[in-house]
């Protein structure tokens, strides 16, 4: 069976990751499975005992720190429920029933490496737990995911807004067609209008790339604009897609374009860290 699968962890994000996941299950007609990931570095302990002290003394520390290990595990075990349960009854009251729950250990991004053939979307906070406090930086773990997970990834902000209207970061590519295809066939964006944009050099090649693309979404039933940007990436989609009011961005793996570097590059994380939007990872 293929889910939306939802991330949950601490963080205030937890709630719109709950309410992203709800809409894109009710879109997609898919059912939820609410994923909590319990990180090896908070159940092991690094209290180093080694030192002058006598032997008796070590022994007894080291038998305190077991028991100390034993109890953290366990709480983290019991809040992790208490999380999942939180999440479902929130996905619960959107109207959804269809609701699963699943607690690993381990890293993020392995976990949904070895759940991929379940994942039809996951859904994952921009500002994780481990990013509280820190001035709204992007979840540590999120750029690991998008460079190893090939799902699509739902990337939310930390409220929740019905998406209305799409932008499609469009570089020509092979791969970029299939994304063409996706957002057209994918119920995700049923209705959506879509602005197809490409940040390149002004000739008529991209210009029919450009056109190519336009003519797919709109035979699937989209309104679309085209526009062709110059200048830096990471400025100009942000810009475009704040001026047009935008509520989604849609981005891929595509190629080796300029669109590519920014994606798995360090200025991706800096454009996720301002974003207000959710953001769409086809893979």
């Amino acid at each position: 069976m293929s889910f939306v699968i939802g991330c949950i962890d601490g963080a205030t994000a937890s709630t719109a990751v709950c309410e992203y996941s709800a809409w894109a299950a009710t879109q997609l007609s898919a059912p939820v499975l609410l994923l909590h990931v319990l990180e090896n570095s908070t159940l092991e302990a690094s209290t180093d005992v080694t030192g002058n002290i006598g032997l008796g003394t070590r022994e007894h520390l080291l038998e305190q720190l077991a028991e100390l290990d034993e109890q953290r595990a366990k709480l983290a075990l019991k809040h992790g429920h208490m999380l999942l349960e939180q999440a479902e009854q929130k996905v619960r009251k959107l109207g959804l029933t269809d609701i699963h729950q699943r607690q690993r250990h381990g890293g993020l991004a392995p976990t949904l490496l070895d759940m991929e053939q379940d994942v039809r979307l996951a859904v994952l906070g921009l500002h994780g737990e481990d990013s509280i406090n820190q001035l709204r930086k992007v979840g540590s773990h999120l750029e690991t995911v998008i460079r190893s997970v090939h799902r699509p990834l739902l990337l939310t902000p930390d409220e929740f807004q019905p998406p209305k209207s799409a932008m499609l970061a469009y570089d020509g590519s092979e791969t970029a067609k299939k994304g063409v295809e996706l957002v057209t066939e994918s119920p995700l964006f049923k209705g959506m209008p879509v602005h197809l944009v490409m940040v390149d050099d002004d000739t008529v090649e991209n210009q029919e790339r450009l056109d190519w693309a336009a003519e797919h979404l709109r035979a699937g039933g989209h309104d679309v604009e085209t526009k062709l940007l110059s200048g830096n990436v990471e400025e100009s989609l942000h810009s475009y897609q704040t001026d047009h009011g935008i509520d989604i961005m849609v981005m891929g793996a595509f190629g080796h374009s300029r669109i590519r570097q920014f994606l798995v590059g360090s200025t991706t994380m800096r454009m996720l860290q301002e974003s207000t939007t959710p953001v769409l990872v086809l893979r």
